[in-house]
């Protein structure tokens, strides 16, 4: 682990910025709420001086069409976030991005993060999404700070995965989930350290980060999959479950108490879950726990959906096992190489068994 000043680290690379919507680039609307609009962020950008700075890399701006609101973000937007992102790296601008930085919208970004970690495979370099608490426009927004920062990191070497960064803290973007809706530091990664350190110098965990592969970008391709999540409650009855895992559901994010336990008497309940899984849904279980993860053995509660073929989903955050879980389905593999795979780490998004 060193400390790296960051002025030092991004002399004359470029960063693509992709804007997809979000609460840095809004503008209030007719009534004072705030909305996205097109032109505006690229308005409050000729504003900045610091994005003249020699220091900051090159950055080439590019708006979606349809400027969203995180709330309307859909799967279909994971993928054209990740061909623009793709076509960034492999020259889509000029020249080449040596990074990227996505500017969305927080509320949904640790899904977006996620889907973007298992849909981006051999990454030449670090996707940096970022977005803020209050817009630009306003005097007092996190936005600036962000934005910048997200370039710098964006532009230093060395380092290739998809990471969010808000509030001081670069976290693994398939590890992230958002955790205040009213402070700058809106995100955690509950069960991994974060990659970097912003303060007045930039502390790098050098053991965490993935490095670039060199084995070339592929973007993979989401289908029409039908896959859901339902946190567990008490008194959740086995109609309230069947009616979920109708068809064409074919993947189910369980989201249980504590170390991964459900109701263990309810034996309508496991029944349910018996029948989907033999019929071909993949139900993996993650704990609604903010730190920690699922270990099925450890008790009999959880040891009935082990039985009953229920996959663990270990330390997965909800937002990463949906998005795994949609890739993987995507891919048209039997139910049973998806549940495998689930278990798998494929993009440091869990810990796996026996090394925590």
């Amino acid at each position: 682990m060193a400390d790296t000043k960051t002025r030092r680290t991004v002399a004359r690379r470029h960063v693509g910025l992709l804007h997809t919507g979000g609460t840095l680039g809004m503008v209030p609307d007719a009534t004072g709420a705030y909305a996205p609009r097109a032109g505006a962020l690229a308005a409050a950008l000729a504003r900045l001086p610091e994005l003249d700075d020699p220091r900051l890399p090159s950055v080439r701006l590019e708006e979606f069409d349809e400027l969203l609101d995180s709330s309307d973000v859909r799967p279909g937007d994971w993928q054209r976030i990740a061909d623009r992102v793709a076509a960034a790296f492999r020259g889509g601008g000029t020249p080449p991005a040596d990074g990227v930085v996505v500017l969305h919208g927080t509320d949904t970004m640790a899904y977006s993060a996620s889907a973007l970690a298992f849909l981006l495979q051999g990454l030449p370099g670090p996707v940096v999404l970022t977005g803020s608490q209050l817009p630009l426009v306003e005097v007092r927004s996190d936005g600036r700070d962000n934005l910048i920062t997200s370039l710098l990191l964006a532009a230093t070497p060395g380092w290739a995965e998809v990471a969010v960064y808000l509030g001081g803290g670069l976290l693994r973007g398939c590890r992230s989930t958002k955790v205040s809706t009213s402070g700058f530091d809106a995100f955690a990664s509950p069960n991994l350290p974060p990659l970097a350190e912003v303060g007045v110098d930039v502390t790098w965990r050098h053991d965490l980060l993935r490095r670039p592969a060199g084995t070339g970008l592929r973007v993979g391709r989401l289908a029409d999959v039908g896959v859901v999540a339902l946190r567990l409650f008490p008194g959740i009855t086995a109609d309230t479950l069947r009616n979920v895992l109708r068809d064409p559901v074919r993947g189910l994010v369980l989201e249980t108490y504590g170390s991964g336990n459900a109701p263990s008497r309810d034996a309508d309940l496991l029944r349910v879950l018996r029948e989907a899984i033999e019929r071909g849904v993949v139900v993996v279980n993650v704990t609604q726990c903010l730190r920690g993860g699922v270990q099925m053995g450890a008790y009999a509660a959880g040891r009935a959906l082990a039985e009953a073929g229920v996959v663990s989903g270990g330390d997965l955050t909800a937002e990463a096992a949906l998005a795994k879980l949609l890739v993987l389905l995507s891919h048209g593999d039997d139910p049973r190489t998806v549940a495998a795979a689930m278990a798998r780490d494929l993009a440091g998004e869990l810990t796996p068994a026996g090394s925590a």
